[in-house]
């Protein structure tokens, strides 16, 4: 690869994707694949003169050929994925299509001797109490999220092998700051704020999550997408989190500091999961050794930073509205 390389982000209209997409643009000739699912392209006319913006479905296995053989990328990130957890668990056979189909489909237009960064999650862990390694801790998801990762990670090894792919996992914790796409907790409970609510509803607030700032979980993909090492045969898998994890209470602690508004909270079933863990946290010494990455900003910067410039999918905001 040269200095300048090509790179293809998949997805890269959505929450982490566009981050990167800003990211690396200055530097490097990116292609943004999205098939704008949340219904709206969420660039500047500014950002748009710096990259190639492309409308289509990753599961279009001819189209996303085409695609590559005129882009010519030297590395596809793939981002592209139905996230949200209780969208996957009511439409299991959609979160199959989009997160299994869609990956396989990028990875056999992909070319021999393109990297390939490939964003997993930490959902395909076992429950545990410790943070996960990724050399030792169990897998084992609970949900349909973590399956269709897990068995992300499955192709994406078997098919870098045999397509001469440099291939980088990348299991990535749970994201936070301004400019989500979906009803996550914390965007979820801001929208209702500042829509002038006082009575926040929510589900289970035990959980302790490793939350990890959207800025930071950009940098990480793009330091893996542009690192120089050698080409190698095997798959590496590194955790991108922060190894901190906080509960949903001691998050909202902070909002309150954060926002000087007083509400309430209240436990709506609807949003209660049966499939929630009790503890996930990224045991993060793989991404520092390898790639020289550390989190450069906190969960206190990422509620700052949400609060105060939200900048969420319409949807979410009108919502509330």
């Amino acid at each position: 690869m040269g200095l300048r390389d090509r790179i293809i982000i998949t997805g890269g209209n959505g929450y982490v994707g566009r981050q990167l997409t800003r990211q690396l643009y200055d530097k490097h000739d990116v292609c943004v694949v999205d098939n704008l699912r949340y219904g709206e392209l969420r660039f500047t006319p500014t950002d748009l003169e710096r990259i190639r913006f492309e409308r289509l479905d990753i599961t279009d296995e001819l189209a996303m050929a085409r695609l590559v053989r005129d882009f010519r990328p030297d590395v596809i990130v793939h981002l592209a994925a139905i996230h949200y957890i209780p969208e996957c668990e009511n439409d299991p056979a959609l979160a199959l299509r989009a997160n299994l189909l869609g990956l396989v489909s990028v990875l056999l237009a992909a070319q021999p001797g393109t990297r390939f960064v490939f964003a997993s999650s930490g959902a395909v862990y076992k429950p545990d109490l410790a943070p996960h390694c990724e050399g030792s801790a169990a897998l084992e998801p609970n949900d349909i999220y973590g399956m269709n990762k897990l068995h992300g990670e499955q192709y994406v090894r078997y098919l870098a092998q045999q397509r001469s792919l440099s291939a980088v996992i990348v299991r990535l914790f749970n994201v936070v700051g301004p400019g989500e796409t979906n009803p996550h907790l914390l965007p979820e409970i801001v929208a209702q704020l500042k829509a002038g609510r006082r009575v926040v509803r929510l589900g289970n607030l035990w959980p302790k999550r490793d939350y990890i700032h959207v800025e930071d979980a950009a940098r990480g993909f793009a330091t893996i997408a542009t690192a120089r090492r050698q080409q190698s045969e095997s798959t590496i898998t590194v955790n991108l989190g922060t190894s901190q994890p906080y509960s949903v209470e001691e998050v909202l602690q902070k909002l309150r500091a954060v926002a000087d508004v007083e509400f309430e909270l209240e436990q709506d079933g609807s949003r209660v999961r049966p499939v929630d863990r009790p503890f996930l946290a990224a045991d993060t010494t793989q991404i520092r050794q390898r790639f020289g990455w550390v989190p450069a900003l906190t969960i206190d910067d990422a509620v700052r930073d949400l609060w105060r410039a939200p900048d969420l999918a319409s949807a979410l905001v009108e919502k509330y509205q």
